[in-house]
């Protein structure tokens, strides 16, 4: 019998046989998907698929034996590191014991001529010396954490986190890979940054993507995001909640509108998403706040407001 055909790695786990092991996926608009697996011991192997595949060890362990595209490995996980599995490759694994994992895809479609710009065409996925080792890296664990936390916040992560974080956990790949990237040496013009910033606030309420945000500064994402962070002091994720939080308490301040609304208003897709991300950034919740600035005799009142738009 035919297996039937998968076009990605996402698709194999959410139709194929690992499906029913799948417990959780977050998919910001196919730039990339993040995914956690809870399954028994055994074959793991999947077919030659067009992503690149970031895997990481939430219990280690267990043994496994395979091929993720950089030839034959017989090793034992370890709690918290991670293995890379190369795109267009039908990998195998064989896991000794149950294990769980959570898995970062990267489609070809939308990172290779992100990578190939930024690697100056010196990055080949096809010769990348870390698949299939076991590594650990202090910047992909945080970005990868960060990543999570703020899915569980906020849900499908935005598309200006998806890209920004995919750069940064690439560009890490790409150092351990042997390809590593020039250091940034300059921020953005103050055109290109006052442009960046108009734009933000003009879509305030959308999932503004960073390939948007660079076409505007006339970079590529890659570029954009590292010299934006350069210029403003934050990446643009960052910069973009700090603008919707300054909405955020100035309508929560100056009008009666319903919670919800606000929450629409500025970005978030309901009253409790907003509630989570402006509790993180003002330590209080978003009713707690009205009150407070609207009568300041109330302990505890008046809140400093974040900073959105002053430059740090």
């Amino acid at each position: 019998m035919t297996p039937p055909a998968y076009s990605s790695s996402s698709d194999w786990y959410c139709a194929g046989r690992q499906a029913s092991y799948l417990r959780a996926r977050k998919s910001p608009g196919g730039v990339l998907d993040l995914m956690e697996v809870s399954r028994p011991a055994g074959d793991m192997s999947r077919p030659g698929l067009p992503d690149i595949v970031l895997y990481q060890d939430l219990l280690g362990g267990s043994r496994v034996r395979g091929d993720l595209g950089g030839g034959h490995f017989d090793l034992t996980g370890t709690k918290g590191d991670f293995c890379l599995a190369a795109p267009n490759f039908a990998t195998t694994a064989v896991m000794d014991e149950s294990h769980r994992l959570r898995s970062l895809v990267f489609p070809m479609a939308q990172w290779e001529s992100v990578l190939d710009e930024a690697a100056d065409g010196r990055f080949s996925f096809d010769s990348s010396c870390v698949y299939g080792r076991m590594f650990d890296s202090p910047v992909i664990r945080s970005a990868f954490r960060n990543l999570w936390v703020l899915s569980e916040d906020e849900g499908a992560p935005s598309r200006l986190l998806a890209r920004a974080a995919g750069c940064e956990i690439l560009a890490e790949l790409c150092r351990l890979g042997g390809a590593p990237f020039a250091p940034v040496r300059g921020g953005l013009a103050r055109w290109a940054e006052q442009r960046c910033i108009e734009l933000m606030h003009a879509r305030i309420a959308e999932d503004i993507s960073l390939d948007e945000l660079a076409a505007e500064a006339r970079l590529s994402p890659f570029h954009f995001a590292r010299m934006f962070k350069r210029s403003l002091g934050v990446p643009p994720r960052v910069y973009l909640t700090r603008l919707r939080m300054e909405k955020a308490c100035r309508l929560l301040e100056r009008t009666d509108l319903p919670i919800t609304e606000i929450a629409l208003e500025v970005g978030y897709s309901s009253n409790q998403v907003l509630a989570r991300v402006f509790h993180k950034h003002m330590r209080m919740s978003p009713s707690e706040y009205r009150l407070a600035t609207r009568d300041p005799s109330r302990p505890g009142s008046a809140p400093e407001r974040p900073a959105g738009q002053e430059r740090p």
